[in-house]
């Protein structure tokens, strides 16, 4: 089972006999639906989202609704689930109208019941296990897409319109808005499991940054190290040592007795060994003055 079809089953297994219901049920007919010779056609593969249609065309119309089942073996064995009403046509066709008409006017709960009927006719959201955290409508007609992204827009969610092919893909990336989504379409088990799965990633993440700042910390100390250790090495060879003053040749001896400790290890070794207190910028400050010493003697 996707994780789509995991939100989806979730959704539609609570029947909903609230107002909204008749958007999310007209709004799902608009974007999934065909409409030939005063008939309405519904084809799904899912069971849960057949029976949630059925219930809500019952309970809002009641309708007489043929539901056959096919068997489609091909690639994979599934089960294709379609609703057919001839009943109250023209009704059922003017309340989609006014719905699509008017939810731009509509409250947040409208608009929440709109986006949960567009998600199960033609959304989809990836498993956040995988590396992109994704959620897309994909739409036919290009002014449908507008009002879908519109609505989103409405609700704070930061979506895009992409053509594709022949339809328009309307989605969201930010992992936050996905969550806040899925909130919305009240979808609790898929929540819990979409945000434990975020946290981990997160942490996860943060640890391989810290981990990252570490190695280039230490790639920096040892390349600092080994040009300190290359600008002594220079000065004892061009008998250039004398020229600096007592305290920092006593640094100099401490880096050759401990070439490998940064400036502030070596700060500390120096204070309790010499019971003088040097701080890490003191460190550095003799350092400097070997660094400039090397590089006049070069440049003369």
């Amino acid at each position: 089972m996707t994780f789509t079809t995991q939100i989806k089953d979730e959704i539609t297994k609570n029947y909903d006999s609230t107002p909204e219901s008749l958007i999310s049920l007209c709004t799902y007919l608009r974007f999934n639906s065909t409409f030939d010779n005063h008939k309405i056609s519904v084809y799904t593969e899912n069971a849960s989202v057949a029976r949630w249609l059925f219930k809500l065309l019952k309970f809002h119309y009641n309708v007489e609704i043929k539901l056959t089942t096919r068997t489609i073996k091909r690639f994979k064995k599934r089960n294709i689930y379609i609703l057919e009403i001839k009943d109250k046509y023209d009704y059922i066709t003017s309340d989609i109208d006014n719905t699509l008409n008017n939810i731009k006017e509509g409250s947040t709960e409208e608009k929440i019941a709109f986006l949960k009927g567009i998600f199960l006719s033609c959304g989809s959201i990836n498993d956040p296990k995988k590396n992109m955290y994704h959620l897309e409508f994909l739409i036919k007609d290009h002014k449908d897409a507008k009002l879908v992204n519109s609505i989103l827009l409405d609700l704070r969610f930061n979506s895009k319109i992409l053509k594709r092919d022949r339809e328009y893909m309307v989605y969201i990336k930010q992992a936050e808005n996905i969550s806040d989504f899925i909130r919305y379409l009240n979808a609790v088990n898929a929540l819990f499991y979409f945000e434990d799965i975020r946290i981990y990633k997160d942490h996860k993440n943060m640890v391989n940054r810290l981990n990252n700042c570490e190695q280039a910390n230490a790639e920096k100390s040892f390349k600092t190290s080994k040009q300190i250790i290359d600008n002594i090495t220079y000065l004892e060879e061009n008998n250039l040592i004398m020229l600096l003053d007592e305290r920092t040749k006593e640094i100099i001896s401490y880096k050759k007795k401990y070439p490998e400790t940064s400036m502030g290890e070596l700060a500390e070794i120096v204070s309790i060994e010499t019971n003088k207190s040097i701080t890490k910028s003191g460190i550095n400050h003799h350092f400097r003055k070997i660094n400039e010493l090397v590089r006049k003697h070069k440049t003369n």
